[in-house]
């Protein structure tokens, strides 16, 4: 046999070699992504036992604890606005300032008044002794004597008469100072310095108590009983969250319900308080409200995404200790605050699939995907 056909079959074998190898290889690899690919990779949250409080998701307003439209009691020029619009003042804080040299120039008229009382009514005082001297010495007729006496009534008349008109004067000095009656938010002015006020006729500002606020919400008249129920039982927590706010929601309490239903809607109005310390809640402002109604005992609850439906019934998938999962039949109770209750087919502590579920069948092989 020559070179050149030793050569030959030589490269054949290699040729068969290396497509062989090559073939394993390929093989192998499609074995390995068959099974890769049989592992639907999931995620996973445990069936939990325990209590669930039912409630009612609703919108609310948000309703300042206090309103007031601030007006002056005395008539005058507006001097002065003492306050920042849009910001917080304290009870007894300065919002205005009436021009009160008027008002002083009163008060001042009512002093003299006063004091002139005061020395005719120590001269009655004098003319009186010494004539109730005279008379008991028969210097005297009864005549004088009930004049001067009747003097002295007429000076304590006098005096008693201008010193509630210095009280009237100085108080009406005061009102020239206006204050704010409790702790708020001030808005904008509704009159500027310069201006005539009127008195109790011109608005010069609304003030807004804003620590503490209600929230104001309607709830169905067939869910009132409930409501009743919950109260009955002691105070009954209310959370709200205000539309773009990214914190905690905020905790209040229940605190009035209205005495009539609305024969036009079939609601009927609810308020609940908050602290409001952080000023969270503005007045006006939509926020949404949860209400709890009932609270269910040692029941078992799923992700509300956990549970999915088919023509025969609802059902979750089930991932056991083998990889595999079942399709597991549950009958669905309430939901609540982002849980279902399961009242039959599924056991606290299971783990069922809250997502990827799309991917399964009843048996298939998964595993909880990496986050």
């Amino acid at each position: 046999m020559s070179w050149k056909k030793v050569a030959l079959i030589a490269a054949v074998l290699l040729v068969i070699a290396l497509a062989l190898h090559f073939g394993k290889s390929v093989d192998s690899a499609g074995k390995t992504a068959e099974h890769a690919a049989a592992s639907v990779p999931v995620e996973v949250a445990s069936a939990r036992r325990g209590d669930i409080e039912l409630s009612l998701q609703l919108v609310g307003r948000v309703e300042a604890w206090s309103t007031v439209t601030v007006r002056a009691r005395v008539s005058g020029q507006l001097e002065s606005l003492s306050f920042t619009p849009g910001t917080h003042v304290r009870k007894g804080s300065v919002l205005a300032q009436i021009d009160p040299r008027l008002l002083r120039a009163q008060l001042d008229q009512a002093r003299g008044n006063v004091a002139r009382d005061r020395a005719q009514l120590q001269k009655a005082q004098a003319d009186q002794k010494r004539y109730a001297d005279m008379l008991g010495k028969g210097f005297v007729s009864r005549a004088d004597y009930d004049l001067y006496q009747a003097n002295l009534a007429v000076a304590k008349a006098a005096l008693q008469s201008d010193l509630a008109a210095q009280e009237l004067a100085q108080t009406q000095l005061d009102y020239a100072r206006i204050v704010a009656p409790f702790d708020g938010v001030t808005g904008a002015p509704l009159v500027y310095p310069g201006a005539q006020i009127s008195a109790d006729s011109t608005d010069i500002v609304v003030l807004n108590q804003v620590e503490p606020v209600r929230v104001a919400f309607n709830i169905p008249e067939d869910t009132l009983s409930a409501v009743r129920d919950a109260l009955a039982r002691g105070d009954v927590p209310v959370q709200v969250t205000a539309s773009g706010d990214h914190g905690a929601p905020l905790a209040g309490t229940l605190q009035f319900v209205d005495n009539a239903v609305d024969a036009s809607t079939g609601t009927i109005v609810l308020k609940a308080r908050f602290d409001n310390v952080d000023y969270r809640l503005t007045p006006g402002q939509f926020v949404q409200v949860s209400l709890p109604t009932t609270r269910l005992t040692n029941v078992v609850s799923v992700p509300v995404h956990a549970l999915q439906s088919s023509t025969n019934g609802s059902f979750v998938f089930v991932l056991g200790a083998d990889g595999k999962v079942q399709q597991r039949p549950v009958t669905a109770g309430p939901t609540s605050a982002g849980r279902t209750v399961i009242d039959k087919g599924l056991q606290g502590g299971e783990n069922v699939v809250t997502e990827g579920q799309m991917l399964l069948v009843d048996g298939a092989s998964a595993h909880v995907a990496a986050r």
